[in-house]
């Protein structure tokens, strides 16, 4: 049994710092680093992409919806043209910084509210795919597992597809993630965030919000960098996937399809 652990970062921007990116990069195996957008500034971008590197922790782009203000959690009324301009924009100014450290970009993931829309309407889902494609056509799309629709658009892409869940958040029984604004849609506890993943890694399910079950397969899982928790879920996480043997690997060294 593998998985991914992959955390959001670079999130800092300017003189303004968020999460914890030199310690939790001890625990995971990816790293999504944001591109400008909705976090993220030139310097925090080039000096996060070095501290994953040197920890040899894979390299991936994060990027979102032209929201500095809202941290890219707002949805934003974009055409597909302009989706797919801006996700090819955010990942060539990260690869750039990946490349002037002698090594190469591994994937993209959506961020936010872009991430969340995708999962649900395919135009969205295909300008991801379709900018992924136009820039490297052997990037991996990390998408929602739960998401028939992105699975889709970057298999018709001709991308490899990771799916992904996430350990700090609740599921409803339709597969979404639980609305932010909403009660109990974070998991803060490290033992239930690893529980959770445990199930997921051995029975290929997760326990919705209302106690259904939701079946599915996970290439990666998720902790959110920004978290009030991540570096105690991430920790506890790490020691548990290694006394359950679960081996922890980035998605490039997985041998998937």
């Amino acid at each position: 049994m593998q998985i991914d652990i992959n955390c959001d970062m670079g999130e800092s921007f300017g003189h303004y710092k968020l999460g914890n990116d030199l310690a939790l990069l001890e625990y995971v195996t990816s790293a999504n680093v944001a591109c400008g957008f909705h976090a993220g500034d030139p310097l925090v971008m080039s000096e996060t992409v070095k501290l994953a590197l040197d920890k040899d922790v894979a390299v991936g782009a994060h990027p979102s919806y032209p929201d500095l203000q809202g941290f890219g959690r707002r949805k934003m009324e974009m055409t597909a043209a302009e989706i797919e301009a801006f996700i090819l924009y955010q990942i060539g100014a990260l690869s750039a910084f990946v490349h002037a450290q002698g090594a190469t970009l591994t994937h993209v993931k959506a961020h936010g509210a872009l991430y969340n829309v995708a999962a649900l309407e395919m135009p969205v889902a295909e300008a991801i795919a379709r900018a992924i494609a136009r820039f490297d056509q052997t990037l991996i799309m990390v998408v929602l597992a739960t998401s028939p629709l992105m699975i889709e658009a970057g298999q018709r892409a001709g991308l490899q597809v990771a799916r992904e869940a996430f350990a700090d958040r609740a599921y409803n029984a339709d597969g979404t993630l639980v609305n932010r604004k909403l009660p109990n849609s974070l998991i803060t506890d490290p033992v239930k965030a690893t529980e959770q993943v445990v199930r997921l890694v051995k029975k290929g399910e997760i326990m919705a919000s209302d106690g259904s079950i939701l079946e599915l397969q996970a290439d990666t899982v998720c902790i959110h960098g920004d978290g009030p928790t991540a570096l105690e879920i991430a920790r506890h996480l790490s020691e548990t996937l290694a006394a359950e043997n679960i081996k922890t690997c980035a998605l490039q060294k997985q041998g998937r399809n």
